[in-house]
């Protein structure tokens, strides 16, 4: 089932699902509230659901989660809102109630519950990776610009100092025109294990059915998918790429001013259809811009081992590369160092650190005094979007600007479908000229 034709029939699927509801009202009185409907709520859905009600014009007005326990967890915080397991229930049901929609769940519902909750024209906050198809993040960006709504994706580090120094630094020059970005992470949301046999027992506390969605019938498995590691699986997640190089991709992405690649190549084992590679090397070319050479390129690594290292790799006095991070490479020779995360960037020339003045950049004394507190900086974006909500300030990771850095992110995932071999990308199509790729830019939707 495409996606148009999923999204007219799903709310007529829903309506079993509802959880007992209770009952909330807002005092007319009061300073205007944003309404927010929570769409999974454990894990990192439980740190989203947090830190957006921790905005002080903020009602957590409904809760949904296919884990009955996730749910009571988060109902226990916020006992006046309503609670649902379905996601197309609470919209059709409760949707006049609510003014804004958070979605957590894993990657391959972010796409089926924020499009639906589009549709009810509802500002979405959706988590990274914005999608789990391309075509997916294209059809959120177009629906979101055709209805002119509020939506921001869950990078929150995106409004952390450090990264918005970096791009500060960049755009101002301090390196010169950029040739090439190295970015890693350490992390192994991978698995090249054997695909699993068999069905285990489904617990009680999750509605099995609810949590596939619009993916493929699959059994059960303990240990395999929920909680947790379907991140590393392709029907679900996005790989480390996926997870962690949404995060260390969009500041050199954002301040460079790139488009979505022209070619993609990416380093790793055969794949098996069922888990993503443990280690990734992915080599993008992209189209230059104002702030890079001609001819740029961008290089990732992922897994244990990190990256392979080079002469440009090599820090001064010795010093070991971050777990996790991006360097960028000017074309004579400077580079900027940005670790991930809640570290300066460090500038380095002729081999040896070198000191700059924050404020021989920033000449408009927009950055302020550098930050380094997690939790004074964490809420930041969440509040941002419901500042938005309010129309007193814009998003700065709207889904105009999302949807093209998951398009990066995702074809090096698709890239890895065919290890070692160049595929080239027509971004106005949305296509490759490798034809057995363009399978993997979509995928079916299941009626459940």
């Amino acid at each position: 089932m495409k996606k148009r034709e999923f999204l007219k029939t799903m709310t007529l699927a829903a309506g079993a699902s509802a959880l007992p509801l209770s009952i909330w009202s807002c005092a007319s009185s009061a300073p205007r509230m944003i309404r927010t409907a929570h769409i999974g709520v454990g894990n990192m859905g439980m740190a989203d659901l947090e830190a957006i009600a921790s905005h002080p014009q903020v009602k957590v007005a409904a809760l949904c989660d296919v884990d009955s326990q996730h749910l009571k967890a988060a109902h226990a915080l916020f006992p006046d809102a309503q609670v649902f397991a379905d996601y197309r229930t609470l919209l059709e049901q409760y949707g006049d109630q609510i003014d804004a929609v958070v979605v957590s769940t894993p990657d391959h519902t972010h796409a089926p519950a924020s499009l639906l909750a589009m549709e009810y024209d509802k500002p979405v906050y959706c988590q990274k990776p914005l999608t789990h198809y391309v075509s997916e993040s294209r059809e959120m960006r177009k629906v979101a610009n055709e209805k002119g709504l509020v939506t921001q994706m869950g990078i929150q580090v995106h409004s952390f100092y450090d990264y918005k120094l970096a791009t500060l630094l960049i755009r101002k020059g301090i390196i010169g025109k950029v040739s090439q970005v190295v970015a890693w992470s350490n992390k192994n949301w991978g698995y090249d294990g054997p695909i699993p046999e068999g069905a285990d027992a489904v617990p009680e506390r999750l509605d099995w059915n609810l949590w596939l969605g619009t993916s493929s019938e699959r059994p059960y498995k303990e240990g395999y998918y929920h909680p947790m590691n379907w991140r590393k699986l392709m029907d679900y997640g996005c790989a480390t790429l996926g997870d962690m190089g949404v995060h260390i991709f969009d500041t050199p992405y954002n301040a460079l001013d790139i488009d979505v690649p022209n070619t993609i190549t990416t380093y790793c084992r055969e794949s098996n259809g069922y888990g993503y590679p443990e280690r990734n090397e992915v080599h993008y070319t992209f189209e230059g811009t104002a702030y890079t050479t001609p001819k740029f390129e961008w290089v990732w690594y992922d897994g244990v081992e990190g990256p392979v290292m080079s002469d440009e790799l090599m820090l001064p006095n010795g010093d070991a590369l971050p777990d996790q991070g991006a360097l960028f490479i000017g074309e004579d020779g400077r580079r900027l160092l940005l670790p991930h995360f809640q570290q300066l960037p460090k500038f380095i020339v002729d081999g040896a650190y070198q000191e700059y003045v924050i404020t021989d950049f920033d000449t408009e004394g927009v950055m302020g005094e550098p930050v380094r507190d997690y939790a004074a900086e964490s809420p930041k974006h969440y509040h941002q979007f419901i500042d938005a909500v309010l129309g007193t300030a814009e998003t700065s990771a709207p889904f105009d600007y999302s949807a093209r850095l998951t398009e990066t992110i995702l074809l090096g995932v698709i890239a890895g479908r065919f290890p070692g071999k160049t595929l080239h990308y027509n971004k106005e199509a949305s296509a490759f000229e490798e034809a057995e790729a363009n399978q993997y830019l979509s995928g079916e939707y299941r009626s459940f």
